[in-house]
């Protein structure tokens, strides 16, 4: 059985469709990968998945149950975190706070959810930084808060749009591991990055939307050698090279 079962769905604005009948499965335990171009659709998917946006057709299963056009607090509720492109934080307001407010959903009280919260930074590396306001932090930290808040909300499907973009290539590296980290914690994980070796070597299964279709899906090696691809996306200097971040 999937964990997340996205059958047929569409999402238009206006007079253009974002998503035109997306179908896809991610079983327990799977890094799927999502990329495309710019505008394909990635993060618009990661919205209806979330509850950001309602679908116009099709619907969205998670634990084989229906949360097509659920808020996003119900999603939240029920085991779907996610991060966002442009990293969000309570600027003025320390680390510490930042996954605390996250945290405190799934807690009985501000103490747990704060102590749940120094489990937390510890577990991404910011226990050091539990202090630093939320805007003071360079692009690498603020990523790795925008983990920890995700974490907070105790994820049995994490979403991570883009969570390697801006970053140097020691970056890159320190975030690649703290997301089998996250993986080694039974945390099923959907991901949207243009790092291409990363995702194409962190993913079990790879799926590629252009225009907001579906044009193909599968391993990172099969995928990697579809013209559809090739032409759509990863051009056709790209060559795959297996255990390379």
């Amino acid at each position: 059985m999937a964990l997340l079962d996205i059958q047929s769905v569409t999402k238009r604005f206006g007079g253009l469709t974002a998503i035109h009948d997306v179908s896809l499965q991610i079983n327990q335990g799977e890094i799927m990968g999502l990329i495309g171009p710019n505008g394909a659709g990635k993060t618009t998917l990661f919205n209806l998945v979330s509850g950001f946006y309602p679908v116009d057709s099709g619907e969205v299963l998670f634990q084989n149950q229906t949360i097509t056009n659920r808020p996003p607090y119900e999603c939240c509720r029920l085991g779907i975190g996610r991060t966002f492109q442009t990293v969000k934080t309570f600027a003025k307001h320390d680390v510490l706070y930042n996954v605390t407010v996250a945290a405190l959903p799934r807690m009985k009280g501000v103490k747990e959810a704060r102590e749940s919260a120094l489990e937390i930074l510890s577990f991404v590396g910011l226990a050091g930084k539990k202090d630093h306001l939320g805007g003071a932090l360079t692009l690498a930290d603020r990523k790795r808060l925008e983990i920890a808040k995700a974490m907070a909300t105790q994820p049995k499907l994490l979403l991570l749009d883009e969570v390697m973009a801006g970053l140097n290539p020691s970056e890159v590296e320190e975030a690649l591991l703290l997301i089998r980290k996250i993986h080694e914690k039974g945390i099923t994980i959907f991901l949207i990055e243009h790092v291409m070796q990363v995702i194409m070597n962190l993913s079990d299964r790879i799926v590629i939307i252009h225009y907001g279709e579906k044009i193909s899906e599968g391993p990172p090696q099969e995928v990697a050698k579809d013209k559809k691809v090739i032409e759509a996306y990863l051009g056709k200097e790209y060559v795959f090279r297996e255990g390379q971040s």
